[in-house]
């Protein structure tokens, strides 16, 4: 019997009242997993990109395949919980360094950015973010989730390189060759 106010278990439906299952069901199909053009419609859908312009495919491609645990290409609604409190903090980041509120950040801006989420990127990083994603010198916010979810993704894939190396005492960082080829 399930109580009002109470998520149902492990692996069951999540309570009727969760307002981003609303929006997740609106677009996913039978199976309850959303593709990529869905991903984007949902995401529209519920505001989560606020006042910014809709992500693009290929930001929704990327945002699937940083979750997508089972390599089935869609989004379950576990996974897009997940994605909607990442793009939420992100979205925080973003803003609170988008002083001017164009939509955009700068360069200096951009590393203040990353460095308040965490991460030391070195002057060459930086640059080579700035030339995949800037377009005369401002990111847009969905340029800013792209290269939120390919940092996420490169220190995840370094953090497993990294353990497995330091048996054999390899030390290993992160390639950025992930910005330059359009890997996820």
């Amino acid at each position: 019997m399930a109580y009002p106010g109470y998520g149902a278990g492990p692996g069951g439906a999540p309570a009727p009242q969760d307002p981003l299952y609303g929006y997740f069901s609106a677009v996913a199909g039978q199976d309850g997993q959303i593709s990529v053009d869905e991903l984007q419609r949902c995401l529209t859908q519920s505001g989560i990109s606020g006042s910014y312009k809709p992500f693009s495919m290929e930001t929704c491609r990327l945002m699937i395949s940083m979750l997508d645990r089972d390599g089935s290409g869609t989004m379950g609604f576990n996974e897009f919980k997940e994605l909607s409190q990442a793009l939420n903090g992100w979205k925080n980041t973003f803003a609170s360094y988008d002083r001017d509120r164009s939509g955009t950040v700068e360069g200096p801006e951009m590393q203040q950015a990353i460095n308040t989420m965490g991460y030391n990127l070195s002057p060459q990083a930086m640059n080579v973010i700035m030339n995949r994603y800037s377009t005369s010198g401002r990111i847009a916010f969905d340029d800013f989730v792209s290269s939120c979810v390919k940092l996420r993704c490169l220190t995840g894939e370094w953090a497993e390189e990294r353990t497995k190396s330091e048996t054999v005492g390899i030390k290993t960082a992160p390639s950025l060759s992930h910005y330059q080829e359009g890997k996820p």
